[in-house]
C-alpha cells in the first residue's frame, strides 16, 4: 500500500508538472499573439488582403510579421497550428482535478457541512459544472447579445460571480476556488477546441477549393480569442489559490474570487492598450491595489491582519501563553491524527507537507500555519473532517494574536 502511496504522489507531481509547461506554453502564445495583434500596423503597399504588419527584434535577429485579415490570396505552403497548447494544458489540468479531488473527494472536495454527498455524487456535480459552464457561456455568446461586448461582458460578469457563491455552497472552499479556475479553463479550452479551430478550418478549406472565405470567421475567432486573453490572469490566481487558505478558507471567499477576475481584466486592459499604443492606463494599477485591499480587508473580517501578528523567531512564546494548554488540546484532539510521525486517519500515510503538530514545541512552532489555516480560515481541516468547533477555532485566533502581542 505504501509503494502504491509514492507511486501516486509522483505520477501527481508529473501531471502537476506536466499542467504548469503546457500552461505556460499557452498562455505565453496568447498572450504574444494578442500583443502582435494589437501592435500591427498599416501601411501604403502592403499586399493585397494583409491588414498590418509589426517588425520585432528578439534572438539576435528581426522579424517581419503581417496578419492577413481573413486570408491570403492562396494557401501558403507551411502553415503552423496553435491548439495544442490549449488541448494539453485542459487535458493535464483534468488529470490533476481528477488525480487530487476525485481520488480524494472525502478531503479535499467534500465538505458535509455544506453539502452531505458520497464521493460519486459530488464527482457528478463537478462535472456537470465543468460542462454547464461551457454551455451557459457559448450560449450568450450566440445569442443578440454577441453585437453588445460591453453589455455581454457584464452579463458574464454577473454569472460568474453567482457561480463563485454558488460553488461555495456545493465544495470546500479549496475545491470551490479549484472549480470556478476549472471552468473558466475549460471555456477558455473549448473556445479554442469548439469555435476558434474549427473556424481557422472553414477558412483553410475554402482557400484550397479556390473560393473567398467569409470574414465572418475570423471576427468570430478574434472575439472568443479576446475573452480568454481577459481570462487568464484570474484562472491562475484560482489554480494557485489552494496554497492560500486566507483565499479560499473564509466567509466572504466568493467575493474575493468575484473581485480577482476584476483584477485581472484591469491588469490585462493596461497591457493591450500599451501594445495597442493607445495611451498608458496608469490608474488600473491603482484600481487593482484597492481592489486588492478589499480583499485582504475581506479575507479577516471584522479585524485586518497586521505586522503585530508575525511568528517569533522562536517558539517560547506561544508555549508560555495562557492559551496554550487549550489550543494544544485543541490541534492535538483535532489535527494530529494527520500531522503526526505515524498517522492514523485513513488514507494518510505521511504528515501532509510534512507538518509534524504532535507536541509542544512543534505545534508552537506551527503556530502562525495554526492561525491562518484553522483559526483565521477553515482550509484546516480538509471539509472539516475533525469537526472542529468555531469555539475551537476562536481560542485558536486568541491564542495566536495574544501571544503575538508579547514580542
Amino acid at each position: 500500500m505504501l509503494d502504491y502511496v509514492i507511486f501516486w504522489d509522483w505520477v501527481a507531481f508529473a501531471v502537476r508538472w506536466l499542467h504548469v509547461i503546457t500552461g505556460i506554453a499557452w498562455i505565453g502564445s496568447s498572450f504574444y499573439f494578442v500583443a502582435l495583434d494589437l501592435g500591427l500596423r498599416q501601411r501604403p503597399g502592403l499586399p493585397a488582403g494583409a491588414h498590418g504588419e509589426e517588425w520585432q527584434v528578439h534572438g539576435g535577429g528581426f522579424y517581419h510579421i503581417q496578419k492577413y485579415l481573413v486570408a491570403p490570396a492562396e494557401m501558403p505552403e507551411h502553415l503552423t497550428w496553435f491548439k495544442w497548447e490549449s488541448y494539453a494544458t485542459w487535458l493535464s489540468g483534468f488529470a490533476m482535478l481528477a488525480i487530487v479531488y476525485y481520488a480524494g473527494a472525502d478531503l479535499f472536495l467534500i465538505d458535509r457541512n455544506v453539502l452531505d454527498v458520497s464521493a460519486p455524487v459530488a464527482i457528478l456535480i463537478s462535472l456537470a459544472c465543468l460542462a454547464s459552464g461551457w454551455i451557459v457561456y457559448d450560449l450568450l455568446c450566440r445569442s443578440p447579445l454577441r453585437n453588445h461586448d460591453t453589455l455581454l461582458m457584464l452579463v458574464l460578469y454577473v454569472i460568474l460571480v453567482f457561480m463563485a457563491w454558488g460553488l461555495t455552497h456545493l465544495f470546500t472552499g479549496r475545491a470551490a476556488f479549484l472549480h470556478l479556475g476549472a471552468i473558466t479553463a475549460t471555456i477558455m479550452s473549448a473556445n479554442v477546441f469548439m469555435v476558434i479551430i474549427p473556424n481557422q478550418k472553414i477558412v483553410v478549406a475554402d482557400l484550397i477549393a479556390g473560393r473567398k472565405p467569409d470574414p465572418k470567421y475570423g471576427k468570430i475567432a478574434k472575439t472568443r480569442s479576446t475573452h480568454n486573453n481577459y481570462l487568464t490572469l484570474p484562472v491562475l490566481f484560482l489554480m494557485l489559490s489552494n496554497h492560500y487558505p486566507l483565499a479560499f478558507g473564509t466567509q466572504f471567499n466568493w467575493i474575493i474570487a468575484s473581485l480577482v477576475f476584476l483584477i485581472g481584466v484591469l491588469i490585462r486592459h493596461f497591457f493591450n492598450t500599451q501594445h495597442a499604443r493607445k495611451g498608458n492606463p496608469t490608474w488600473t494599477w491603482l484600481a487593482a491595489a484597492i481592489l486588492f485591499i478589499i480583499i485582504m480587508w475581506l479575507s479577516t473580517v471584522p479585524k485586518v491582519l497586521t505586522g503585530e501578528q508575525k511568528v517569533s523567531s522562536t517558539a517560547e512564546v506561544y508555549t508560555a501563553s495562557t492559551h496554550f494548554p487549550a489550543a494544544r488540546d485543541a490541534v492535538l484532539g483535532r489535527c494530529s491524527m494527520c500531522h503526526t510521525q505515524e498517522p492514523v486517519y485513513e488514507g494518510i500515510y505521511h504528515a501532509p507537507k510534512g507538518v509534524i503538530l504532535d507536541s509542544d514545541a512543534t505545534i508552537a512552532e506551527h503556530a502562525r500555519e495554526i492561525y491562518l489555516q484553522a483559526g483565521r480560515s477553515h482550509a484546516m481541516p480538509p471539509g472539516n473532517v475533525t469537526q472542529i468547533t468555531d469555539q475551537e477555532r476562536a481560542l485558536l485566533v486568541t491564542w495566536f494574536e495574544e501571544a503575538g502581542k508579547k514580542q
